[in-house]
């Protein structure tokens, strides 16, 4: 994974919903988010939250949750994500083990 990341010729998306997430799990956890925002937020691009990418989000968190109920809308915002910018999902995730543009961690 790391070869992936440092890979200059691949470019690093983080969905606004992931960095959202990252934020209230560290707030949660009584830590200081600040450090794990910076450090997504230099090595990343966050593209930013626009009505097409949530249309498209919506879309496949109705078709997702016919074969998995649980999946979550952070997930579909996701694989929303990735599928507007034709890329891939490092995840380690289990709700995208049958995902084609997922590459499980």
């Amino acid at each position: 994974m790391r070869d992936f990341i440092e890979n200059p010729q691949n470019s690093i998306i983080t969905s606004p919903v992931t960095l959202a997430e990252v934020v209230s799990k560290f707030i949660r956890t009584r830590r200081d988010p600040k450090t794990a925002v910076e450090a997504i937020e230099s090595n990343s691009t966050i593209p930013a939250l626009v009505p097409g990418l949530a249309r498209l989000a919506g879309e496949l968190h109705a078709e997702q949750r016919k074969r998995q109920p649980d999946f979550g809308l952070a997930d579909a915002f996701v694989l929303a994500t990735a599928r507007s910018r034709s890329g891939r999902v490092l995840t380690g995730d289990p709700h995208f083990k049958t995902i084609p543009e997922a590459m499980m961690i």
